[in-house]
């Protein structure tokens, strides 16, 4: 392969599905290969090609950014043939301490419940509750059903693996009365109107939406970050990350420590009661 075609790329997603990838991933690679190519413009693939295209990812992209992108393309090169073109991630510092700007503060949640209460929108203020209570992903949100609330444990099948959330007696009860209230006897607590789970997007919209009203900058709310905050919480009270890695369905520990990373505020409070300086 000298030069990447449609038939190339089409065959790459083929082969990612086969691997049994996730859909969003057999996207989000395919799309790193096309743009490379469409920066191209038509010439021929070597080493000297993909290496200026990493220096110009360099200047366009924040590191992690880049790295992911070059994942994808070292991985469509090993399913081409071309190790030749393979080329190294950029080393990236691991980060100590968590953006305060981006993470959601507990007293900022409330606040989203209560915002959530006063518009009389009570699949959302049940919904929030659902995520940060359990740290699940949104798209596992699905898997919490009327079986789920029964039972106090929703079996989350994804990406190939199997494990149980536990729902704690006060959220079931919680959910077990939306429900009855809904007229929902069975599949997902939280459906739409039609009766189909909720999806990321609608989920994402109806949480903006109370961005203002809450008092909570628009950076802060989204899905992913009631999962940090389960997170952040259960460790400080348990200081088991091992525990907390399982809970969260993580295969690697490395990846629940970005979890809990605390604030710089947070660390300087600790040094300061250390009682180490003589003022």
């Amino acid at each position: 392969m000298k030069m990447i075609t449609n038939r190339h790329i089409d065959s790459f997603r083929a082969y990612l599905r086969a691997e049994e990838r996730a859909a969003a991933t057999v996207e989000k690679y395919t799309r790193d290969v096309a743009a490379f190519r469409g920066w191209l413009g038509g010439r021929e693939i070597d080493k000297s090609a993909v290496l200026a295209y990493k220096a110009h990812l360099i200047e366009a992209y924040a590191p992690a950014s880049v790295n992911s992108i070059l994942s994808s393309l070292n991985s469509f090169f090993r399913f081409a043939g071309r190790y030749d073109c393979q080329v190294k991630t950029l080393k990236i510092q691991r980060q100590i301490f968590a953006k305060s700007e981006r993470e959601l503060t507990k007293a900022e949640y409330e606040r989203l419940l209560t915002a959530a209460q006063e518009r009389g929108n009570r699949r959302l203020y049940y919904l929030m509750q659902t995520l940060c209570s359990t740290g699940i992903r949104i798209s596992e949100l699905r898997f919490i059903d009327a079986a789920a609330i029964r039972s106090g444990r929703a079996v989350i099948r994804c990406k190939g693996k199997m494990r149980v959330a536990i729902l704690t007696a006060p959220l079931c009860k919680l959910l077990k009365g939306y429900a009855a209230e809904q007229g929902i006897t069975q599949g997902s607590v939280f459906q739409t109107k039609t009766g189909k789970p909720l999806d990321r997007s609608n989920i994402w919209r109806m949480l903006k939406e109370l961005c203002q009203s809450a008092g909570v900058p628009r950076e802060k709310v989204f899905p992913h970050n009631f999962r940090h905050l389960f997170a952040r919480t259960f460790y400080s009270l348990q200081k088991d990350v091992v525990r907390l890695a399982d809970i969260l369905g993580h295969s690697s520990v490395n990846t629940t420590r970005i979890y809990t990373m605390e604030s710089g505020a947070e660390h300087r409070r600790q040094l300061q009661k250390l009682g180490l300086l003589r003022c």
